[in-house]
């Protein structure tokens, strides 16, 4: 398929320019559009009407797995291929469950974007070979257990439990996804019923268990 259009969404000027420059040097990809936020997806998509999506994670406001779910429940056929600094598995099967069609990390290879593109909008599910990350037998037994757990947030849920997971504040987390204190103060203690949590030190070590947070 030539002339592909490709709208890009990421909260970074630089980074959307990056990418323009990586996709544009490919022959199939024709017109691009970008947009900075997850909240305009779904506007940009009916004016634009793109042949695949890629999309950012952590952006302001609704983010970037929200915006992936409100744009296929509006758009079914939608493609979404998500393009993340987040290389771990909890990541990725969050971003496949709400619908995207692939995954791939931002410090791959120009080439691998490229070839992304094209086997999501071919139809295929693309995650890129070097994501799958090897641990042993018992770390993987706990990951298991704790992505049970994981699964039962919903994406903006998700969103705030790994910020407050690496040490922010109700406060903190409140103002870089742009949500009251007292919504962020309700999904914490949602958050902290799911997964059977009671502490912030709690939080922090499914997250570091699951690799969103370093030890």
């Amino acid at each position: 398929m030539n002339n592909m259009k490709v709208l890009l969404v990421d909260d970074h000027a630089v980074v959307r320019a990056g990418f323009r420059m990586l996709l544009s040097a490919q022959d199939f990809i024709g017109e691009i559009s970008d947009i900075d936020r997850g909240e305009l997806v779904s506007q940009e998509y009916n004016q634009f009407q793109p042949d695949v999506v890629v999309m950012d994670l952590s952006m302001p406001g609704i983010g970037g797995l929200e915006a992936i779910r409100r744009l296929l429940k509006q758009h079914s056929d939608a493609v979404v291929l998500v393009y993340s600094i987040h290389v771990e598995a909890v990541y990725i099967e969050r971003a496949i469950q709400a619908g995207a069609k692939g995954y791939v990390s931002k410090n791959s290879a120009p080439e691998i974007l490229a070839e992304a593109v094209q086997s999501v909008v071919k139809g295929e599910l693309y995650i890129e070979s070097e994501l799958s990350a090897e641990t042993g037998s018992d770390a993987l037994d706990e990951a298991e257990k704790y992505r049970e757990k994981i699964d039962l947030l919903s994406p903006r849920e998700f969103d705030v439990f790994c910020l407050l997971a690496k040490g922010m504040t109700a406060h903190e987390a409140s103002e870089q996804l742009c949500l009251g204190y007292k919504t962020v103060a309700n999904y914490n203690t949602t958050i902290k019923h799911k997964l059977n949590a009671s502490t912030a030190a709690e939080l922090a070590h499914i997250a570091m268990v699951l690799g969103i947070i370093k030890h």
